[in-house]
């Protein structure tokens, strides 16, 4: 092992210990239910006028928009864990920032609920037109995760070899220059959100707060792997993958940028197509299915 690989092993290992990650669930727990509450006595403190609100939001119209709270502190500990997993794989990457935008789209339902019209014809309104949007996405996303996680697990293992152990150390570094540029992005994130809901009143999309600048970062970081992979590996299917799991990434981004039925598609888009890259790049790695095929041809 090369010396800067044992420097790197060793920070990653401090920074990203299992004490540490048992530490920052446990936290993520606490502040989950602790958000909750809080969450919920506003709304009713709005409700019965305890004390004067001055300003509008809603998300303290319905109790419902309380499970808001906990979710966003639940996906918080998403991107923690992708950062920590990020030196494992490319496909563990993108998986889990499928995951992660899957549970943004099922938070955007517990804040868009309160805006639903039961009264009106349902395909009236756009807020109504909406929720039937993105429960179906979240029902088609979820079975396109399940497939592309049953994919991944059917990758071929491979050694450790010198340059793989350079690849890999560098993806720690990475994780570890990720880690508090994004802890930064997000304290300004809600600092800038905060500020403008109480000083100017003014309400931004709470739904792409943070995540915007997160997945611009995210893709800075897929295209910085990508690039280093090419020092460790020439073989083009690998290549190939990579950059499609990047394209991924960039629809993902995009998907914050607009609304509706465009939303879901740009999400729907970017798993299927990392589905398709990865089905592909199993058929033309998986020694076993090479194996089956030639079998098949010889008889």
């Amino acid at each position: 092992m090369k010396p800067w690989h044992k420097f790197i092993d060793n920070i990653f290992s401090k920074v990203f210990s299992l004490k540490n990650q048992d530490k920052v669930e446990r936290a993520t727990l606490w502040l989950s239910m602790i958000g909750f509450i809080i969450h919920l006595f506003l709304i009713y403190a709005k409700k019965f006028d305890w004390f004067e609100i001055s300003f509008e939001s809603t998300l303290l119209i319905d109790p419902i928009s309380a499970i808001y709270t906990p979710f966003s502190i639940i996906l918080i500990y998403e991107i923690y864990l992708l950062v920590v997993n990020l030196p494992r794989s490319f496909t563990t990457s993108v998986s889990k920032q499928f995951e992660i935008i899957s549970l943004i789209l099922i938070r955007r339902i517990f804040a868009d609920i309160p805006k639903i019209d039961l009264k009106a014809n349902w395909m009236s309104t756009q807020e109504n037109i909406q929720l039937i949007y993105d429960v179906l996405g979240v029902l088609i996303i979820f079975f396109l995760i399940f497939l592309f996680n049953k994919g991944r697990s059917r990758l071929p293992k491979k050694s450790l070899n010198p340059n793989l152990q350079s690849f890999v150390a560098s993806k720690k570094a990475v994780s570890l220059i990720l880690l508090p540029i994004l802890i930064i992005t997000s304290c300004i994130s809600v600092y800038n959100w905060i500020y403008g809901l109480l000083y100017l009143q003014v309400t931004s999309d709470i739904n792409s707060i943070f995540y915007n600048e997160f997945f611009t970062i995210l893709i800075l970081a897929d295209v910085l792997i990508l690039l280093l992979s090419f020092q460790y590996t020439e073989r083009y299917s690998q290549l190939i993958r990579n950059t499609g799991f990047v394209i991924c990434t960039i629809l993902i981004r995009l998907s914050f940028g607009v609304s509706g039925l465009t939303n879901v598609i740009l999400i729907i888009s970017s798993i299927a197509f990392g589905l398709v890259i990865l089905s592909i790049y199993n058929m033309e790695e998986n020694p076993i299915d090479k194996k089956k095929r030639t079998q098949l041809n010889s008889s």
